[in-house]
């Protein structure tokens, strides 16, 4: 059923290169530790494979579309869940920590899962930005960002280095996006990001698209904000102006004892559930010299039990209600605790090419696990629902991804080799084989 599940992929690949793809997405969900090329082969009994060359050049060499699987792969997640209403994204960048001189692309980086507000961790690595689909997943009773678009983003010395444009974090950001509209031309698209994308030319190229892209994020307290453009004046000579007069910073404002604060209870606040809080919005311009002027909607968020200081979001969409604008950016945490579940579970950070081609695509398949493995879980609890397998000492009550991730390990076991046993009793013959795979795995486990 596994195996019928993929076949939408097939086009992408070649006939024999699709035959190893296989076994290598196989053995990647069945892998207990490093995600190599290798362990892959290994798991599914294949380490005598005098011909295991073939399978690294599916990544080295292979000619096939990383674009092409992502685009298949974003289809299918959007119609299992989010066949209607706008479809949210989150934008975020992690550090694949890597070393050695043949990996050209690596730098030095700020290594923000290692760093704490008094201690700053630089470490060498891959850049990767990502751009995940936010959906709520029925059986899990939460949002789950799943990676759809990883690209990979070198620093400036890297693009000096080798005669390159260098593009931002913005610009990478704005060309995924720019992707999606591409694809979903007609959907309401919303992208949440955190301040590093609270840009002004990022922010006027979402807004000036046909079907303008939504985007929140957050906004400095000291942040220019003006009042809109009067009217222009037909007799005037000279440009139009871009703003109008200048209003007091939100850091005055969330300060000012005549702001009138709305009380706001905002579900699945960062995963403790519900939030009261107090807002106060309205609508500006931000302005900057030589920058594009961005009318947005700013939200200011205080917390009536002091816990964290007051903060402010921006929004794109002037229509966008406070509250509305929260729901979206509160889901943006979930991008963190997939980066992190797929360092956990899926092996990011283990694997161990060299060559660019096979560099570039590693890591993005690897997220791209995340959001199949959820995908066929999903179609799996459709067909046939099962309860959770709890141990005596865990009180939850949903699947998590390490759940899910059990359950399609499962089914590929079964597939392989339980299904041969046609009588239903407590002794299930296994070939000798399976025996083997699974000590081998249990053995070589990290």
């Amino acid at each position: 059923m596994i195996l019928s599940s993929l076949l939408p992929f097939a086009p992408v690949f070649s006939r024999r290169v699709w035959a190893h793809v296989q076994v290598l997405l196989a053995g990647g969900l069945l892998s207990p530790a490093r995600r190599t090329v290798t362990a892959a082969l290994r798991v599914l009994g294949l380490a005598h494979l005098k011909q295991f060359h073939r399978y690294h050049r599916v990544l080295s060499r292979a000619k096939w579309s990383g674009l092409a699987i992502s685009r298949i792969l974003v289809g299918l997640l959007v119609a299992a869940f989010a066949a209607d209403g706008p479809l949210v994204f989150g934008v975020d960048e992690t550090l694949e920590r890597r070393r050695g001189a043949k990996i050209t692309a690596k730098g030095i980086y700020h290594d923000a899962v290692r760093s704490s507000h008094s201690h700053f961790v630089k470490a060498s690595g891959l850049r990767w930005i990502c751009l995940m689909l936010l959906v709520p997943i029925p059986w899990a009773a939460r949002t789950w960002a799943l990676p759809v678009l990883t690209a990979l983003a070198p620093s400036e010395r890297y693009a000096r280095t080798h005669h390159r444009r260098h593009k931002t974090l913005p610009d990478w950001a704005w060309q995924l996006l720019l992707v999606v509209r591409h694809w979903w031309p007609d959907r309401p698209l919303v992208a949440v990001a955190d301040s590093t994308y609270a840009t002004l030319s990022l922010l006027a190229r979402c807004q000036h698209l046909r079907n303008p892209i939504t985007f929140i994020t957050r906004l400095r307290l000291d942040a220019a904000l003006y009042e809109p453009a009067p009217p222009r004046d037909p007799h005037h000579i000279g440009r139009p102006r871009r703003k109008g007069k200048r209003l007091p910073s939100l850091a005055v404002v969330a300060g000012d004892p005549a702001t009138v604060w709305t009380p706001l209870t905002v579900a699945q606040w960062y995963g403790i559930g519900d939030r009261a809080v107090e807002v106060a919005s309205a609508t500006a311009v931000w302005y900057h010299p030589g920058q594009p002027t961005v009318p947005l909607r700013w939200v200011l968020i205080r917390d009536p039990q002091g816990k964290f200081t007051t903060q402010a979001l921006l929004c794109t969409d002037l229509h966008a209600t406070p509250g509305q604008i929260l729901a979206w950016f509160v889901q943006r945490w979930q991008l963190e605790v997939t980066f992190e579940e797929a360092r956990r579970h899926l092996g990011l950070e283990t694997q161990r090419q060299w060559s660019d081609l096979a560099i570039s695509r590693t890591t993005p398949a690897l997220l791209g696990l995340f959001s199949l493995v959820t995908l066929l879980a999903d179609q799996h609890l459709s067909r046939s629902p099962v309860t959770v397998p709890l141990p005596a000492w865990s009180r939850k009550d949903h699947f998590t991804f390490a759940d899910a991730l059990a359950l399609v390990r499962r089914e590929l076991w079964d597939y392989q080799t339980f299904r041969l046993s046609t009588e239903s009793t407590d002794t299930v013959k296994v070939p000798r084989v399976l025996i083997e795979h699974l000590t081998d795995t249990l053995c070589y486990a990290a």
